[in-house]
């Protein structure tokens, strides 16, 4: 596996190394700074480099190489992700924007965490929770300190990500659902592209070990519980990804999401929607260029989600040709301005609500250039946040949470709609 960690600096020196294995050593370090470092490689090219029979594999934080030398045939994206891990695990010890300076001030705290992250070569335990309760600063101890067998029982059992002993005078579960949505549509007025991706946020604050059981309105989930002609509507979630506490095997099996949860936030899931995307604006353009020196751009927004909502942070970026001279501009409601910088009219409404029509209407007057070239007219941009919305349909069906004392848990679920790439060609 993994023979030698090193971080080095942006002159090449190595701020710190370890060795797990003595197939390499640190001359090889020479090699990287004079072929990546030196040569300026790191930036343009693929972060995998083989130097005389050894692969370094490497990533960057601020002006920082941290580097994983190997001459086995290793899988990299399990180098990659302790790499990252690594880094995540000094932040958090360090702070998010430790330096070089922070490195050499903690050396004994490093070579402890690089001890204890990896074990010849091969990846160990990189929860952050775990670590800080036998690793920490040398000046703050932790609140309770672990018993030897029960600390034995943290590190090597299944469960690493959440520690026993945890009490909570109100037990609650805050949910977040966030989503994107990806459009672009043509000027004809045909969808070339729709998804939307998600992802489930968690902060849960419940006491001792508690088993969890999340369900969402998956179409195979409904589709199997419903029976006779009174079917529920479902949606077809795609490419599922889950925190490292989800049961994979009971997923696989019944599509059941089951999960002893971490304490605190974490992302519990990431999903894909590709059908039946629910577009929160429907936007209908219509542009006229008259000869070289006028042009007109009228816009219609029609909001597509239910009147009791509201969207926040509304931003419409209408492009204008290069050579706009004057601008004269209608709009129903919100504030929009010629931003020559920007070639556009930016249109910015604080609050639009559900069901509402608005109207945007521009008369331009261009500039006649030497050599007259046809506008590349660039696509419309919407940005926005629709609370309490999910384009894809997605929402919580319930969280069931299980405990030997049987308490009663709260639960709060929030849902939020943005825009990811939402374009609309003219």
């Amino acid at each position: 596996m993994i023979s030698m960690i090193m971080v080095l600096n942006q002159k090449g020196e190595i701020m710190i190394s370890r060795q797990y294995r003595d197939d390499v050593s640190r001359v090889a370090a020479d090699s990287f700074r004079i072929q990546v470092i030196a040569a300026k490689e790191a930036s343009s090219q693929p972060p995998i480099k083989r130097i005389e029979n050894c692969s370094f594999l490497y990533t960057r934080h601020l002006n920082m190489y941290f580097v994983a030398l190997t001459k086995s045939n290793v899988n990299p994206a399990l180098v990659f992700e302790y790499l990252f891990q690594k880094i995540r695990v000094l932040k958090a010890y360090l702070g998010e924007e430790f330096d070089e300076s922070s490195m050499r001030n903690n050396m004994t705290l490093i070579y402890e965490l690089m001890d204890e992250t990896m074990d010849f070569g091969y990846p160990q335990n990189c929860a952050v929770d775990v670590l800080r309760l036998y690793i920490n600063l040398g000046n703050v101890k932790p609140q309770d300190e672990p018993e030897p067998e029960q600390l034995t029982k943290q590190i090597t059992g299944a469960i690493d990500w959440r520690r026993e002993g945890i009490r909570y005078k109100k037990n609650e579960v805050y949910i977040d659902v966030l989503e994107s949505v990806n459009l672009l549509i043509s000027s004809s007025g045909n969808i070339l592209r729709s998804e939307v991706t998600g992802k489930v946020q968690m902060n849960t604050k419940l006491t001792g070990m508690p088993e969890c059981k999340f369900g969402l309105n998956d179409k195979l989930v409904i589709e199997k519980e419903s029976t006779g002609a009174r079917k529920k509507p479902g949606v077809e979630i795609d490419d599922c990804t889950f925190h490292r506490c989800v049961r994979l095997g009971k997923f696989d099996a019944d599509r059941t999401i089951t999960f002893i949860p971490p304490d605190g936030e974490f992302e519990l899931m990431r999903y894909r929607v590709n059908d039946n995307v629910n577009l929160p604006f429907r936007l209908i353009p219509a542009v006229q260029e008259e000869g070289q020196t006028k042009c007109s751009i009228n816009l219609k927004v029609i909001a597509n989600f239910s009147e009791k909502l509201f969207a926040t942070h509304v931003v419409i970026k209408v492009p204008v040709p290069k050579n706009t001279s004057k601008s004269k501009i209608k709009n129903s409601f919100g504030r929009a301005k010629y931003e020559p910088e920007q070639n556009a009219i930016v249109w910015r409404i604080k609050r639009f609500p559900g069901k509402a029509e608005c109207m945007l209407s521009v008369d331009l007057e261009l500039v006649r250039t030497v050599r007259p070239k046809a506008w590349v007219r660039p696509p419309i941009n919407v940005e926005f946040q629709v609370p309490m919305f999910t384009a894809s349909g997605v929402h919580v069906r319930f969280l069931r949470v299980y405990d030997k004392s049987g308490y009663h848990t709260n639960r709060w679920v929030r849902y939020i709609t943005k825009a990811g790439g939402y374009q609309v060609r003219i």
